[in-house]
């Protein structure tokens, strides 16, 4: 058994130069800075300040100990420690490489248009690469007029070479930023301006606006027939939705019928169970049958998509969040903020403000002219190592503090740039270079982060001694306490007294499914049915388990009888347990040390990890500074 680790006391030990020092251990010191850092973060209220302050000094000596222990055993330079720091420095490093202003203006923005769906109409007119001037003009000519007419009669005549889409109802983030922008944009029954991208022109046109609708969570029935289907395939797709909503009507179980005749192979196994999903997940002709649903347990008529006839049950829904302060819904924005293209606004105006920070520094021999020109070169031939021969491929482009980046990675950025399809939307060199001075300025500062900010090297470090304290815990006193049976024995021969039960019983303790599975259960029980032979009979819904426990810890443990059966209780989740009583034992009785295993192993880590602590101390002496203790119980 493991003892709960105090790790909120990992934090880091900066050193200050001529800071005062709180506590020293050995050649080691705490400053006054960390110590004040660590105590504030963790402290409890209490009414006797200079009591805390003392309790909580010898708590970090004990911890700053502990990982100085790890640091003799090599336990800071393993892989795993190693790996582990890595991954947590990639999850928290995007925290810090945004420009403040910027990023809580986007998330402004995205919590304003979480609060509102909006239906909008797409049309697209697609422009392929390779177009003449002459051909390009007609394509913008004719997507201009159509733009024009739309706005004046709702009904014109949609071109041929015009993609007409319904998008149904819209979200934050259901769409790329730029068109997401064009539709918040756009009054209800307006047309944005045109928009252009890499391969099309787009127009939008917005129908309708409602406040946000929430999240449903439902499962379904699906019955496919395939793309342009005949007549008769959709007839038998029909037939048989309207066979199956008959026998929902009849009382047969959804789950079971989603199990042996829907044809969704995603959800048939899960009782046609879909992932919670919101506004714009889905098409809309299916959002818009969810939406009748008014309660839980709603089943929809059969209904019609693109993909064949459902049928719908509605099992939960909630709202959207309409506070700003709202936790979930914050967080649910950020991650996908973080994910989303449009964060490249708050990144870039973070990149120029940071330039004289990293020590940027261009060369002032290269011409810009010539990176263009080289880089054409690297796209004409992208399969050759140009990218290593031509005259800027080992000149410095630019600098900073600790490193130079040369024209060899410029020449590789632009060529990986432009061959992903995801990232390039038709940018100019001139575009891209500015992408990869910001990208460069952001790697290097991510790669020195804890020479700019205090705040994540403190983190860095508490992640990183957090679980050095861990490891050594584990080698020091957890496995060392749980495998010293002879050890254990002792510490048992020498504290019995410490383990008695308390007043106690024989008992059974059963879980079922669900609480008429329970009843039943009880009753079988009743009859002589031995509760082996009932697990086995209903794996999964019947479970249970035959020991001695201290009547104190069950409910109404106090109402206990010999050979009895408590009340079922049903569960959080649905399912329902039940205690049967068989010998009842008054308090006192001592334990054996296979009853008390458990309980001595616990005490028994606590000896073990006193005793090396103690080691500690002599290995590296604590000195507490009073003077210093008693300026931060004074608050100076």
């Amino acid at each position: 058994m493991k003892k709960v680790v105090v790790s909120a006391l990992g934090i880091l030990m900066m050193s200050a130069g001529s800071a005062q020092t709180v506590i020293s251990y050995g050649n080691n010191k705490v400053s006054k800075e960390a110590f004040l850092r660590a105590y504030n973060k963790n402290k409890n209220a209490s009414e006797d300040k200079s009591k805390a302050v003392r309790e909580y000094a010898e708590l970090y000596a004990n911890f700053k100990l502990k990982v100085q222990a790890a640091k003799d055993l090599g336990i800071d330079t393993s892989i795993q420690i190693a790996n582990d720091l890595s991954n947590f420095r990639r999850e928290i490093e995007e925290n810090y490489v945004n420009d403040e202003r910027a990023f809580n203006s986007l998330m402004n923005e995205a919590f304003t248009r979480s609060q509102t769906d909006i239906r909008a109409y797409h049309y697209s007119l697609p422009v392929e690469a390779g177009l003449s001037p002459e051909d390009t003009l007609k394509k913008y000519q004719t997507i201009k007029g159509f733009g024009e007419e739309l706005k004046k009669n709702s009904n014109a005549v949609v071109p041929d070479a015009v993609k007409f889409n319904d998008l149904g109802f819209i979200t934050v983030f259901t769409l790329p930023y730029k068109f997401e922008t064009a539709v918040y944009e756009t009054k209800v029954g307006e047309t944005s301006g045109l928009i252009r991208t890499k391969s099309a022109w787009h127009i939008f046109k917005v129908i309708d606006k409602r406040p946000a609708a929430g999240k449903w969570k439902v499962a379904q029935l699906l019955f496919t027939f395939p793309p342009n289907p005949d007549d008769k395939s959709k007839a038998n797709a029909k037939q048989l939705a309207d066979s199956v909503y008959g026998l929902l009507n009849n009382g047969v179980d959804f789950a079971t019928l989603a199990r042996n005749v829907s044809e969704d192979k995603l959800t048939y196994l899960n009782g046609g169970e879909l992932p919670e999903f919101g506004t714009g997940k889905y098409n809309y002709a299916f959002e818009k049958e969810v939406l009748k649903l008014l309660k839980d347990g709603d089943v929809s008529e059969p209904f019609a998509t693109s993909f064949g006839y459902h049928i719908v049950k509605r099992l939960g829904f909630t709202p959207t969040p309409s506070s700003s302060t709202d936790e979930a819904l914050q967080y649910e924005l950020k991650n996908k903020l973080m994910k989303d293209n449009r964060i490249k606004t708050a990144k870039d105006r973070f990149a120029k403000e940071i330039e004289a920070k990293v020590g940027f520094k261009m060369n002032a021999k290269i011409v810009k002219l010539d990176l263009m020109k080289y880089a054409d070169s690297v796209m004409v031939n992208p399969e050759s190592n140009l990218t290593e021969k031509l005259p800027i491929s080992n000149k410095t482009l630019f600098s900073f503090a600790k490193n130079t980046v040369n024209g060899k990675k410029w020449l590789e950025y632009i060529r990986e740039f432009k061959a992903n399809s995801e990232v390039y939307r038709g940018e100019s060199n001139d575009e891209i270079w500015n992408n990869f001075l910001n990208a460069s300025i952001l790697e290097y500062y991510k790669k020195h982060l804890e020479d700019f900010s205090p705040e994540f090297a403190y983190q860095i470090q508490e992640f990183k001694e957090g679980n050095m304290l861990f490891e050594v815990m584990e080698k020091e006193v957890w496995s060392k306490a749980g495998t010293d049976t002879a050890g254990l024995e002792d510490y048992y021969n020498r504290n019995k007294s410490k383990y008695k039960w308390g007043a106690s019983a024989d008992v059974l303790m059963m879980n079922c499914a669900t609480s008429d599975i329970a009843k039943e259960t009880i009753d079988q029980l009743k009859a002589g049915k031995s509760w082996i032979e009932l697990m086995e009979a209903r794996p999964g819904d019947v479970q249970g388990d035959s020991l001695r426990i201290e009547l104190a810890q069950l409910t109404n443990g106090t109402d206990a009888r010999t050979n009895s059966f408590s009340e079922v209780t049903v569960n959080a989740d649905g399912s329902a347990s039940f205690v049967r009583y068989y010998d009842l034992h008054e308090a006192g009785e001592q334990r054996s040390f296979e009853e008390a295993r458990a309980l001595i192993t616990n005490d028994y880590q606590s000896e073990v990890e006193k005793k090396w602590l103690e080691s500690l101390r002599k290995k590296y002496p604590v000195i507490i500074q009073e003077s210093v203790l008693q300026e931060i119980i004074k608050g100076r």
